[in-house]
């Protein structure tokens, strides 16, 4: 029941997924930009509680609102902490009206073939079990490609959506992340193998089934109608991968059906030293930007 009112939420409002599901590697770094150094923290545990209250800031701004953010992802621990006396999923579900997912992967592997896959992800089941508990409607895993290498590509695609069948067999609605570095010299060559593998590895899926596709912003305007518009493809979200947010947006507004999934891009400029009016006036500014990016 909670599912289906989530699918057509996704599917027919207007918005865009914010990325709250920076990991242990990433933490340290966007402590780092809100303006909390490793001197702050003594251990992993007093790290992921600072985190969360940034993020628990963000949600519980009365600007994060269901008008403009469609969903948001979580890291692990921060599904199974608290916001407002509620587990962080429900909140935002059933406060919010925002849709919650989940990130599931366990980071990369080693660069090999242009590429880095995903590290496996033992007990998988157990995570997306834990998921369903929660009113989670989906998954988000990351892969990167760095170079037009058939096999890399190949590689990383299969990999997206083996995992992606596992996820869907469970009933939660994947999102495939098969990042394109914005650094890579041969980028567009990336994004042509790209497509062509997913459009492959799409025709496979059952008729019934659908995922969604996070995807760098590519170098030409338009470039993946051809998946917006696919009938295996519930939405196609887009990444900031290190542009600035001014720079996202510009990009997204070349690329109508897709809406923005920004993560760095998303929480620029917010600091935890700042009031709670210049915080909630910094955020709104983001997310009305991000919003009207992803209402071309």
């Amino acid at each position: 029941m909670e599912y289906d009112k989530q699918l057509q939420r996704i599917k027919n409002s207007s918005g865009f997924i914010a990325a709250l599901d920076q990991s242990g590697g990433s933490t340290p770094k966007a402590l780092e930009t809100y303006g909390v150094s490793s001197d702050d923290y003594d251990n992993d545990e007093a790290m992921f509680d600072l985190v969360h209250e940034m993020r628990a800031r963000i949600m519980t701004c009365d600007c994060f609102d269901s008008e403009r953010v469609l969903g948001a992802i979580l890291f692990e621990d921060t599904m199974e902490r608290e916001v407002n006396g509620k587990s962080t999923a429900n909140y935002l579900w059933e406060d919010k009206n925002i849709v919650p997912f989940l990130k599931v992967d366990k980071g990369l592997a080693e660069q090999m073939s242009g590429v880095q896959v995903m590290k496996p992800i033992p007990n998988l089941d157990l995570l997306l079990d834990k998921a369903k508990n929660y009113p989670v409607f989906g998954t988000k895993m990351r892969s990167v490609i760095y170079e037009p290498n058939v096999d890399g590509i190949e590689l990383v695609v299969q990999q997206q959506f083996d995992v992606a069948k596992q996820i869907i067999s469970k009933g939660l609605m994947p999102i495939v992340e098969p990042e394109v570095n914005i650094e890579s010299t041969q980028k567009h060559e990336c994004e042509l193998l790209l497509k062509t593998d997913i459009l492959r590895n799409l025709e496979r899926l059952n008729d019934e089934h659908q995922v969604m596709l996070k995807l760098t912003l590519p170098e030409e305007a338009g470039f993946y109608q051809e998946l917006i518009d696919h009938p295996k493809v519930l939405k196609v979200v887009a990444l900031s991968g290190g542009y600035s947010r001014s720079d996202a947006c510009a990009k997204l507004k070349q690329n109508p059906g897709m809406i923005a999934s920004f993560s760095r891009a998303f929480t620029e400029g917010l600091s935890k030293q700042q009031s709670d009016s210049e915080f909630s006036e910094t955020i709104n500014a983001s997310i009305e930007e991000i919003y009207e990016a992803s209402k071309v």
